[in-house]
């Protein structure tokens, strides 16, 4: 076996496949992982044609299956769905997280179950409030369950107003951050009552794409993108219900998402990120937007200290971004990730798994 740090598998895009992007990844009972993302066609833009599909390794990721169908947009009667988590639902199920594109206005948060490991899904629940439809972004691999059972999706709201759903209107890029719980495993859901909103001024982001990771101690800590330099940190000390005022964290980054998971074998956690700020002067490639390197750093103390980061991947011209992370059997670590690059044409066209040894 290849004990050294390797692209296991990557889908660049061609004529019938213009982007692979965002996905989740699972154990299944078999012992195989299970990879879900996001296929475009006819152009790399969010809101462009998408299904969700899969691929399955029954060698701890060094070799994958084919890609087969899912999730296909058409069964909502819409053109995209995307941007995909997964989890092990109370009752055996594989639960499917992911968003689908009604309009240019709003997005829905749906939760798909499967009884068969991932081959049909025979129940879909709406998780976002109907009451308050609007633009909601799910960000791949972000639904976490608390050691008390609540399942919690960290969501930005953005504002907008498109008349019929068309390409008219306004939208505005600054997010702010809404959490969805469940206490019943996905059958209900509830808005926490706080909302976290940005507190700096002069932005195009606010708080985007935020992840969020409960600390042995029962704190939650949520995080989000921003245009400061920083990944921006908030905290809950009674699940999700309330939170703190957002601060800068330790972690510089463009607007570019993070990723923090916990390794179940150590109980370390590990960031994945691009820790590189747009400084004055740095040269940004059309196709990466300064979302290079992609590194990853361990903490061994619940996120009090970190080590040293280590490179993922780095290439200048490339961009390396919505980062998913699995930890195998055999002590390493499969990220998948976008990676594309100028022959791609943007970041966001290419998806590559990389096998990282720990």
């Amino acid at each position: 076996m290849n004990r050294t740090d390797h692209n296991v598998i990557s889908f660049g895009p061609d004529k019938v496949y213009t982007r692979h992007s965002e996905g989740a990844f699972l154990r299944l009972k078999d012992g195989q992982i299970l990879f879900v993302y996001s296929r475009f066609s006819g152009s790399y833009d969010d809101d462009a044609p998408s299904d969700l599909v899969a691929i399955r390794s029954a060698d701890e990721g060094e070799t994958w299956s084919e890609a087969e169908l899912v999730i296909p947009a058409s069964f909502y009667q819409t053109k995209n769905v995307m941007s995909v988590s997964l989890m092990r639902m109370a009752n055996g199920d594989v639960g499917l997280f992911y968003l689908v594109k009604q309009n240019a206005t709003v997005n829905r948060v749906m939760l798909s179950r499967s009884a068969d490991e991932g081959k049909s899904f025979y129940k879909h629940v709406e998780c976002s409030m109907p009451d308050r439809a609007g633009y909601y972004v799910l960000n791949n691999d972000r639904a976490e369950r608390l050691a008390n059972g609540r399942i919690i999706l960290p969501l930005a709201f953005h504002r907008g107003n498109f008349e019929d759903g068309g390409s008219k209107g306004y939208f505005d890029g600054r997010g702010f951050t809404c959490f969805l719980y469940s206490d019943d495993d996905g059958e209900t859901w509830k808005e926490s009552a706080d909302t976290a909103y940005p507190p700096f001024a002069h932005s195009e982001t606010g708080l985007q794409e935020p992840g969020v990771i409960e600390k042995k101690n029962g704190v939650l800590w949520a995080y989000s993108r921003t245009d400061q330099m920083y990944q921006y940190e908030y905290f809950s000390l009674d699940n999700g219900e309330h939170w703190t005022l957002p601060q800068a964290s330790r972690f510089t980054s463009p607007a570019s998402p993070m990723k923090i998971a916990r390794n179940p074998y150590t109980q370390d956690l590990v960031a994945i990120w691009n820790p590189i700020p747009n400084y004055n002067g740095r040269r940004i490639f059309r196709a990466g937007w300064g979302r290079t390197p992609l590194v990853y750093a361990v903490s061994a103390d619940d996120g009090m200290t970190w080590s040293e980061y280590t490179l993922i991947e780095g290439e200048e011209e490339h961009g390396y971004c919505y980062p998913a992370a699995f930890f195998t059997k055999d002590n390493a670590m499969l990220t998948g990730y976008c990676s594309g690059g100028p022959k791609d044409g943007i970041c966001l066209a290419r998806l590559t798994i990389r096998k990282v040894w720990l």
